[in-house]
Formats: C-alpha cells, structure tokens, sequence
C-alpha cells in the first residue's frame, strides 16, 4: 500500500513569493483576479479621501487595494486578506517593507463584474465575515452598478447602513471624524 505523498501547507513566507495578487487561505496560496477600471478607480478615490484625512488628523493609515494584513487563521482559513481599500490605526510593523500585523480597522469591498449574478451574495459575505471575525470595525460593501454603498459595523453586522447618491458616507467610530460624499467616488 503507497502513501501519497501530501505537499505542505503554505506559509506566509510562501506568500511572500508569490508574483500575482494572492491569498493565503487553508493552508494554500490562492490567485486572485485583477480588479476592473471602474472598482479600482473607486478603491482609488476612497483611498485618497482616508489619506487626506489620515494627515489632516494625523491619525492612522490609509491604503490601496492589495495591502497585506495578516490575522491568526479565521474559521474561513483565510489568514492574510488584502481589502480593495483600508484604514488602519494601529500599530505599524518594525520592517516597513512587511504586511501589517493585524485587521485593518475600516476595510472596503467594491464588487467587481465577478460579484454580480445569482451567487453574487457570497463573496462580499464571506469577505465581511472573515474581517469582522479579524476584528475589523467597520466594512463598506461598495456597488459600481447601483451606485450605493451598504456600511456595515462590527457591533451589528446584519444590519448594514445604506448610503445613496446625494449623501455623506461614514465609516463611524472606525475612522472618526471622515466622510466623503456618495456622488464623488462615482464621478
């Protein structure tokens, strides 16, 4: 009787070596699409609104799509997760050149043309659990389509905040003091 031979589970050294936007989740380093115009640009002004905050307060850090927070593994197996766009107000690492240790406490999801359609649901869902299971403390689950915004809170993850054109969006106590208007992240 033969064994087969099993490979060993990926680490984030692993990751670290991987030369296309990737995960770690279960144990596996997992490619993950490039995101289309339209999120990245609305990722891109959401960031530059966090940042422009972020030095106004000097409080915090804002980032792009693909930044790196690492997380003991969650129940999903995921344990470093990149959202489109973060806040975090935490601690920095010692090497500036290393992903952040911990969740990011504002991360934002702007759906992509592979989020849409009957399972569409899922992907945002299980995206938000896993960062509120991190503790995140807030998530904007972001819609290129309806133009809206859902806001959801670590403290009450079923009941999200909708925000539309001719609003203010915030992110609450996660990032005090930031909005940004609706109608400019879909100009």
């Amino acid at each position: 009787m033969s064994s087969a031979t099993r490979k060993p589970a990926a680490t984030l050294s692993d990751l670290y070596q991987a030369k296309v936007k990737s995960e770690l989740i279960a144990g596996r380093i997992v490619h993950l699409m490039p995101t289309d115009h339209r999120p990245n640009a609305i990722g891109g002004e959401i960031f530059v609104s966090l940042r422009q905050h972020a030095r106004a307060t000097g409080r915090g850090e804002a980032y792009t799509e693909n930044m790196g927070f690492t997380v003991p593994e969650l129940s999903s197996g995921r344990e470093p997760f990149s959202p489109d766009a973060s806040f975090y107000d935490g601690p920095l690492p010692d090497d500036d050149m290393a992903f952040v240790a911990g969740p990011p406490t504002f991360a934002v999801e702007v759906l992509s043309k592979s989020d849409y359609g009957d399972a569409a649901e899922a992907g945002p869902a299980a995206r938000r659990a896993d960062s509120f299971q991190a503790g995140t403390l807030a998530v904007w689950d972001l819609d290129p389509r309806a133009r809206c915004i859902c806001s959801y809170q670590g403290g009450a993850p079923d009941r999200p905040v909708l925000f539309i054109e001719g609003q203010v969006a915030d992110a609450g106590p996660a990032v005090p003091g930031w909005q940004v208007k609706v109608d400019d992240l879909f100009a």
